[in-house]
């Protein structure tokens, strides 16, 4: 499991240490950071309504993040399908800094993707959305411009960016570069176009618990290069910028709020942007492990699953916060009603009962699902049984992308400089 790191750095000595005390896995076999190599991606596409919106277009970061133990019977995290919580930290899944997403067709079911919370409702005032179509990936960028559209679908305004693709979970290692590569191209369109610009990364999240264990995943494999600046020769100097990164826990295991960790080290380091990473709760099933949604709209631990944490935006921490998040579980809720409709849909034409049951309110379908999950039931996270593996991928996709994004010319250098 990831852990948090400390920087190795200080007088030149300590570069040698650094070859063998890497960040990322494989530092001490030689092997280069994983780094999407940003070659053949095609710009973002234009709509008809207008240009897609560029990096000062308003900006818009997910629901990611982790602080606190979910308000479960259980609160040592996330109940999965394949086996019991993990003996510490909470549920996966944080939503949007603001009033919590909508949640979902039954009237209860949260989500913490803006592409599911805009769903049918499209076209919607206040609510621009644009499509692009890759080799195996789409790209849905939804901007929310309006307080009113921000209200009604508990997204703040902001700009969202969705990468899906329904094949990652075969494994097809093409395919994950491929994505890496997009999401290097869609975050970097949210980063300081500066050659100095200087990043903190916060992998959210429980290392304990497997389906919360993205975000310092991700970290593990992040080039951080803080302490190696002044060591960083001239020709370098541009395509390999300040990075530092760190896995803060949650506040079941450190005691403190997430939030105060990150706010004291902004304070000290004063980076120019702060970009968190986490596992989120999906509407969809399908979406699990296939989709990644960028936002600049800040993060509030612990929202995917109901426990409202110290929320971790431009307006705490007085710098612009672009979140990455991933869903790794669905409520239990979501697959129970699911499940109703999908079979209601399929066999009323073949049933008086079923053709009532596909006449029901939304209202009378919560309480049917609620009585037959019963309380504690009804706060299951499910997750698949390969989630560690999914996870472990993921994280290499997504630090691939973050690398490529930090560090734009880090394919085209020679590191053995920075590291003789």
């Amino acid at each position: 499991m990831a852990r948090p790191h400390d920087g190795r750095g200080g007088d030149a000595g300590h570069l040698n240490r650094y070859r063998t005390a890497g960040s990322w896995p494989g530092a001490q076999r030689g092997r280069r950071p994983p780094v999407a190599r940003l070659r053949g991606i095609p710009g973002p596409a234009t709509a008809p309504g207008g240009p897609a919106p560029g990096p000062g277009a308003g900006g818009g970061r997910p629901a990611a993040g982790h602080g606190a133990p979910a308000a479960a019977p259980d609160p040592g995290g996330a109940a999965t399908a394949a086996g019991p919580a993990a003996p510490a930290g909470p549920a996966p899944a944080c939503g949007p800094a603001g009033p919590g997403g909508p949640q979902g067709a039954a009237g209860f079911v949260r989500t913490d993707l803006a592409l599911e919370a805009v769903g049918a409702s499209h076209p919607m005032p206040g609510v621009r959305v644009e499509e692009e179509r890759g080799q195996g990936y789409v790209v849905t960028r939804v901007t929310v411009t309006s307080p009113e559209a921000a209200q009604r679908l508990g997204k703040p305004p902001g700009r969202y960016v969705t990468i899906e693709s329904p094949g990652f979970r075969q494994r097809d290692r093409q395919l994950q570069e491929r994505v890496a590569n997009v999401l290097a191209r869609e975050l970097g369109a949210m980063l300081p176009d500066r050659p100095d610009a200087s990043f903190f990364v916060v992998g959210l999240g429980n290392w304990n618990a497997t389906p919360d264990s993205l975000g310092p995943e991700v970290v593990h494999r992040l080039l951080v290069t803080r302490h190696l600046q002044e060591y960083v020769p001239e020709n370098l100097k541009g395509g390999l910028r300040s990075v530092a990164a760190l896995a803060p826990g949650v506040l079941g295991l450190t005691g403190i709020e997430t939030g105060d960790v990150i706010r004291g080290i902004v304070q000290q380091i004063r980076p120019d942007m702060v970009i968190a990473v986490d596992a989120l709760a999906a509407r969809n099933i399908e979406r699990i492990m296939t989709t990644i949604q960028i936002a600049d709209t800040g993060i509030h631990p612990g929202s995917g699953v109901g426990n409202h944490r110290a929320a971790v935006t431009q307006q705490t921490l007085g710098i612009p916060v672009v979140a990455i998040g991933v869903p790794t579980v669905v409520h239990a809720h979501t697959i129970a009603y699911d499940t109703l409709d999908a079979l209601t849909r399929s066999l009323q034409e073949q049933s008086a009962l079923f053709r009532t049951l596909g006449q029901m309110p939304e209202a009378d379908k919560r309480r049917l699902i609620e009585e037959v999950l019963g309380p504690a039931v009804g706060d299951l996270m499910v997750t698949p049984k390969e989630i560690d593996v999914f996870v472990e991928e993921m994280a290499t996709v997504v630090a691939s992308g973050l690398n490529a994004a930090l560090h734009p010319r880090l394919d085209e250098i020679d590191l053995s400089p920075v590291f003789a």
